[in-house]
């Protein structure tokens, strides 16, 4: 997320808080649990932009190790696969 985006992040958490009260006022729980995935969501935000760097450089993001796996199917002796050679 771009860092000068954090003001309108802000005002979104605040938003969303408000929203919370005003469904938890009304009963409306299902509203109340839509909105708390949704502030979940924007703090997570919040806290990326906190461990990111300061000074412009792109952050460095782990992609780990990649795993492969055979999942070719095995062909049939005269299966008529193209390529098959027995």
């Amino acid at each position: 997320m771009d860092p000068r985006q954090r003001p309108r992040l802000l005002e979104t958490i605040q938003n969303l808080r408000e929203r919370i009260r005003e469904a938890r006022a009304n009963g409306w729980l299902g509203e109340v649990e839509r909105l708390q995935v949704s502030l979940d969501a924007a703090m997570a935000k919040l806290n990326s932009l906190k461990r990111a760097p300061t000074d412009g450089r792109p952050q460095l993001v782990d992609l780990g190790m990649p795993i492969f796996t055979d999942h070719a199917p095995l062909l049939q002796p005269g299966s008529g696969e193209p390529g098959y050679r027995p």
